[in-house]
C-alpha cells in the first residue's frame, strides 16, 4: 500500500474523505520531528503552526513518546468512574502551578469538551444560561462551544444555543466601533456590554474569553481590558471563563495568559498545548464552585474522562515546560521573532500590522496601509509560496477583520530556525511583487 504514488493517494482522499475545513494542504506528510515535518519525498518543512497549534514541545518529543509507551505498558483506558494515580497526581501538579483559587480539575480530551464542561459548570452554579463571547472567538465545534464561536462556522447549521451573545473584538487596528486608531481605550467593551444588557433576559451564566484571540486574527487583549471584563461580568452575575487552549503552558512567555493581566478566572480551560500533540484537555475551577456544582449533581460523564494515557502525557508535558524553563525561552525567542517581523514590515508595504505575544505572533496583510483593505488573495499566495520554500504558516481570515498570518512555532524552536523562517517569509512576500 505504501508503494502508491502521491497522485494515487490523493485520488483515494478525494474518494473517501469528508472535507472539514476547505481543501487539504497539497502535501502528504510522512514523519515529523522537533520543529520540522517531512513529506513523502523527504523534503523538510519548518512547522510554524505547531501542528494544530498543539505541539508546543515539537513533534514526537522524546518525553511524550516515552509517556505514551509507559501508559501502553500499564493502562490506556478505564471505566470513567475509575481513577489511576496519574490522574490524581496530574490534578495536584496542575494546581501547584495555578493560583490558590484554582484547585479542582477534570481531565478531558479536547478544547471543545473542556469548554462544554466549563459552560455546564457555570450554568449549573449560576442557574442561568446566557453566555457571552467575542465576535472573533473560537471555542470549539461541539454544541455550546460552537454556539460561542463567532469567527467562523455559524451559517447553515441552524439555531445556536439560546442565550448566546457576542462582544466586539478589541482590535485597535480595525476598531469594531470605529473609535480607536492605534490604542484601545476599552470603549468597545463598555459599548458591547450595554448591548449585552439590552439583550439579556436576566439569566447570566458565563463570559468566555481568550487572552489572545487566535482565529480572530491574533488580537491581544489590551492592557486593563481583562480586569474590566471580569468586574463587569461579576457585577452582572456572570462567571468568567478563560479559554487558554493556545495561550496556556508558556507560549506567551508566561505559564498562563491570565498572569499577564493579573486576573484569575472563575473557570480555566486548557487543551491543545496540554497534550503537546495528543488529545488532552482540562477544565479547572475553585473548590467553592466545584462544591456547588457537585451538590447540584454536576454531570459530565464521557467515554474518555480521566483517561490514564491522557493523564500520563499531561504530567510529562507540564513537567517538561517547567523544568526546561520553556516559558522564559518563549519570551526571549518571541522577542527575536517579533523583531524580525517588524523588520519585514519596514520593507514590505503589504504588512499592515504585526501583533502578538511571545511565540504567538500575527502578521496582517493589506492591499495598502491607508485603506487597510485585506489582502486575502495575496495572503493565500504568500502561504502557498512559504510551503513551497519549506515553511508551514497558517492564514486566518475573518470577514471584515483582515487576512492574518498566524505564526506559532513550538517552544523548542531554535534561533536559527526562527531566522530561517523569517528568510523564507521575506522571499515569499517579495515573490508576490509587493
Amino acid at each position: 500500500m505504501s508503494e502508491r504514488s502521491d497522485g494515487a493517494w490523493w485520488q483515494l482522499a478525494d474518494k473517501h474523505l469528508i472535507r472539514y475545513g476547505g481543501e487539504f494542504n497539497p502535501v502528504l506528510i510522512e514523519r515529523a520531528s522537533g520543529t520540522r515535518i517531512y513529506d513523502r519525498s523527504g523534503r523538510s518543512i519548518l512547522d510554524f503552526t505547531s501542528g494544530q497549534m498543539c505541539a508546543i514541545l515539537g513533534h514526537n518529543h522524546p518525553a511524550v513518546v516515552a509517556a505514551m509507551s509507559e501508559a501502553s505498558e500499564n493502562v490506556l483506558h478505564l471505566f470513567s468512574g475509575m481513577l489511576t494515580t496519574d490522574v490524581i497526581a496530574f490534578a495536584e501538579e496542575l494546581a501547584g502551578v495555578l493560583p490558590a483559587g484554582l484547585t479542582k480539575s477534570i481531565l478531558l480530551s479536547t478544547g471543545s469538551e473542556s469548554n462544554e464542561a466549563a459552560f455546564r459548570l457555570a450554568k449549573l452554579v449560576t442557574g442561568g444560561f446566557e453566555v457571552v463571547a467575542f465576535a472573533g472567538s473560537w471555542h470549539g465545534m461541539t454544541a455550546a462551544a460552537s454556539s460561542s464561536t463567532y469567527s467562523a462556522g455559524h451559517r447553515g447549521y441552524g439555531p445556536a444555543m439560546p442565550g448566546t451573545m457576542a462582544l466586539p473584538t478589541p482590535n485597535s487596528y480595525r476598531c469594531p466601533i470605529q473609535h480607536c486608531s492605534s490604542k484601545c481605550d476599552l470603549a468597545c467593551l463598555d459599548a458591547g456590554m450595554s448591548i449585552v444588557d439590552a439583550q439579556s433576559v436576566g439569566q447570566p451564566a458565563a463570559i468566555i474569553a481568550e487572552p489572545v484571540l487566535s482565529a480572530g486574527g491574533i488580537v491581544v487583549l489590551p492592557e486593563g481590558y481583562l480586569a474590566r471584563l471580569r468586574d463587569l461580568a461579576h457585577e452582572r452575575g456572570y462567571l468568567l471563563i478563560l479559554d487558554e487552549a493556545q495561550t496556556g503552558l508558556g507560549r506567551l512567555g508566561s505559564m498562563f495568559g491570565f498572569e499577564l493581566h493579573d486576573v484569575v478566572p472563575d473557570i480555566l480551560t486548557l487543551s491543545k498545548t496540554l497534550g503537546a500533540g495528543l488529545p488532552v484537555a482540562s477544565t479547572i475551577t475553585s473548590s467553592e464552585i466545584e462544591e456547588q456544582a457537585a451538590g447540584r449533581g454536576f454531570l459530565h460523564f464521557t467515554s474518555h474522562v480521566s483517561d490514564p494515557l491522557a493523564a500520563r502525557v499531561a504530567r510529562v508535558v507540564l513537567s517538561t515546560v517547567i523544568n526546561e524553563g520553556l516559558s522564559k525561552r518563549a519570551k526571549r525567542l518571541g522577542e527575536r521573532l517579533r523583531h524580525g517581523l517588524v523588520a519585514l514590515q519596514e520593507s514590505h508595504e503589504m504588512i499592515g500590522d504585526v501583533r502578538g505575544v511571545g511565540l504567538l505572533q500575527g502578521v496582517e496583510l493589506v492591499k495598502d496601509r491607508h485603506s487597510k483593505q485585506p489582502a486575502e488573495h495575496e495572503g493565500e499566495l504568500v502561504t502557498q509560496r512559504c510551503l513551497e520554500l519549506g515553511l508551514n504558516l497558517n492564514i486566518v481570515k475573518f470577514k471584515g477583520m483582515g487576512s492574518v498570518l498566524r505564526i506559532a512555532p513550538p517552544l523548542t524552536v531554535s534561533e536559527a530556525e526562527i531566522d530561517e523562517a523569517l528568510g523564507i517569509l521575506d522571499e515569499a512576500l517579495t515573490s508576490t511583487g509587493r
